[in-house]
């Protein structure tokens, strides 16, 4: 379902907003969220349409709206404040982030009171060609908390202690490391937003981190993507997105049950 969302109205789950999430996690309880996966902006003058890792430009859905470098630390500690009060006591939070600004995060969420439980890395199959530095192949991923002792964790979700690897290790210890290998969704052909992360990712932390019908939140919804997959796998979900076509991007695979849309060539 998809919303809009006026003054002193009450927020469902299983709904999307087209609002700045500041403005829509103040309408929503505290304590009442179970998980929260996102990626906010990145502060980095970011080029949605620029013709990075093979995309072709004009089928990406313009309008990101990038934080200035120097209001990121305000807007960061912000949205942190609201998702950490909305946050359950047995709930998480993953927060990705590039290494540029990382740094505005890690002392944002300290400030606020999550706990740090993990620093995931997700390496992808490639960064973008560089001259005088190393090649960035690699996203951040904070794995954060309020009360480490309640929060729920469900080692054995994807894979049984007596699981194996072909040559006899542990798959489950494999898949616990902290380092997760997973590519990167390419659409060609279809329409997108310039950012996404991949159904891969998003299933691996539901499946850690929640169960059937817990509600997750995604601040900054962008594609959808969260949404998408804690439907596919029946979980309850709130989103906020600021972009008005982005929104609508959203709200088009969500009413229609579409995990791709192709370019309209008409």
């Amino acid at each position: 379902m998809a919303a809009d969302m006026d003054a002193g109205q009450k927020l469902a789950v299983n709904a999307i907003y087209n609002t700045d999430c500041i403005a829509g996690m103040q309408k929503i309880p505290p304590g009442t969220i179970d998980l929260i996966i996102t990626d906010p902006p990145f502060a980095i003058d970011f080029k949605a349409q620029r013709s990075n890792y093979n995309r072709t430009g004009d089928r990406v859905i313009p309008g990101y709206n990038e934080i200035s470098v120097q209001d990121y630390p305000a807007f960061t500690h912000s949205w942190m404040t609201h998702a950490y009060r909305v946050l359950a006591t047995s709930g998480s939070a993953f927060v990705f982030s590039g290494w540029n600004n990382l740094k505005d995060i890690l002392i944002a969420a300290d400030d606020v009171g999550f706990i740090t439980v993990n620093h995931l890395i997700w390496k992808y199959q490639f960064g973008v060609a560089c001259k005088r530095r190393f090649v960035t192949s690699h996203y951040h991923c904070l794995f954060l908390c309020k009360d480490d002792q309640k929060r729920a964790f469900f080692n054995s979700a994807r894979y049984d202690a007596d699981a194996r690897t072909e040559k006899g290790g542990s798959l489950r210890y494999r898949d616990m490391e902290d380092v997760w290998h997973i590519k990167r969704e390419y659409w060609r052909g279809d329409k997108k937003t310039p950012t996404k992360l991949p159904a891969a990712l998003i299933h691996k932390i539901l499946q850690y981190t929640s169960v059937e019908g817990n509600v997750v939140l995604d601040p900054f919804l962008g594609s959808g993507q969260v949404a998408i997959v804690s439907k596919q796998y029946n979980r309850q979900y709130i989103g906020f997105e600021i972009v008005k076509d982005y929104y609508d991007f959203a709200r088009e695979r969500l009413d229609n049950g579409a995990y791709r849309i192709p370019t309209d060539t008409a």
